[in-house]
């Protein structure tokens, strides 16, 4: 345990950014060309071949599905060259969030990983989660998944001392909101709807610029423990509840060692220990410029690298040139 909390402060913090930015470069070549399985192609093979360049024995917890389902970076496969003999680390990541933003050419579309030491991480069934989070700031458990829309909006505009219908939420441009956003509309809430990328939303309500206050709905569980990591590194608060639409994924989840499929999870139970997050933007958005492509081949990247245990962020500018 000794020798991964020193890996992963003084070798694997900008080593992580390295990877994401292959990632991010690697799908921008397929922003706005309206094919998400080939940007999200790009990215996985980019993310991978990063990875093994690396001295670690790295096991990817949440990847993109099983190993009948994804032929690279799916759960369970390990990574780097240091298999079996280099410090053992769990990674989560989402080579690509926002296919369909970058086949589009939509904002927030973002390379992002997460990696802990072994056991640090949820190990999140592929299955919707309800996801309910603030910045950092407010008394332990504000906010509550087991209390109402109204309820949690209160609690959080009381504490900030504003008016209910001060607060803003973001949440996902979904069908399935519908009913969520009634609620908020009902308050008098301010709603940035966002058409992909809860990670980044999740991460906005930490960013007093962005004027989120609150991200709520439900998206992709391995999504949230990819912005638990970021908020165990910045400050914040979230509760998570698995859901599932049929029996197959609650085996699914039973698969994976979860036993209480009505459990809420805290920050800490979906991202414990030291963590590192790390994200390149692909497109611009709220967290992060996108990739540049400039005169001369040049190309420009910007990311974020979080470490849960220093509480250190740091904004790397990346200059990209081909070999002469």
């Amino acid at each position: 345990m000794v020798e991964a909390s020193r890996i992963l402060d003084r070798v694997l913090v900008l080593e992580m950014v390295r990877v994401t930015e292959a990632a991010a470069i690697a799908a921008s070549t397929l922003i706005g060309r309206g094919d998400e399985k080939a940007a999200d192609a790009a990215a996985v093979e980019a993310m991978r071949m990063a990875f093994n360049d690396l001295y670690m024995d790295g096991t990817v917890v949440i990847g993109e599905g099983e190993r009948d389902e994804a032929p690279m970076l799916f759960i369970g496969e390990k990574v780097g060259n240091a298999i079996g003999t280099g410090p053992r680390i769990d990674i989560a990541l989402d080579p690509l969030e926002g296919t369909t933003i970058t086949a589009k050419a939509g904002p927030n579309a973002l390379a992002v990983l997460a990696i802990s030491e072994e056991g640090g991480l949820l190990n999140a069934p592929d299955v919707y989660m309800e996801k309910l989070a603030v910045g950092p700031g407010y008394p332990d458990d504000i906010i509550d998944l087991n209390r109402s829309v109204k309820d949690n909006v209160c609690a959080v505009a009381a504490h900030k001392g504003v008016d209910p219908s001060e607060i803003i939420v973001c949440v996902l441009d979904r069908p399935r909101h519908e009913k969520l956003i009634a609620e908020l509309r009902a308050i008098g809430c301010g709603i940035m709807l966002i058409p992909d990328g809860d990670v980044a939303g999740v991460i906005a309500t930490t960013d007093p610029e962005t004027t989120i206050d609150m991200y709520m709905g439900s998206g992709g569980a391995p999504e949230g423990v990819l912005a638990c990591a970021a908020l165990r590194c910045v400050g914040g608060q979230f509760k998570g509840r698995l859901l599932f639409r049929n029996e197959d994924e609650k085996a699914r989840a039973r698969k994976w060692g979860i036993t209480d499929l009505d459990k809420v999870y805290d920050l800490k139970e979906l991202a414990k220990g030291d963590c590192i997050f790390a994200a390149t933007g692909v497109t611009d958005g709220s967290l992060l410029e996108g990739v540049k492509r400039k005169r001369g081949g040049l190309m420009t990247t910007e990311s974020v690298v979080m470490r849960a245990s220093s509480g250190t962020v740091r904004w790397v500018r990346g200059e990209h040139r081909k070999p002469k």
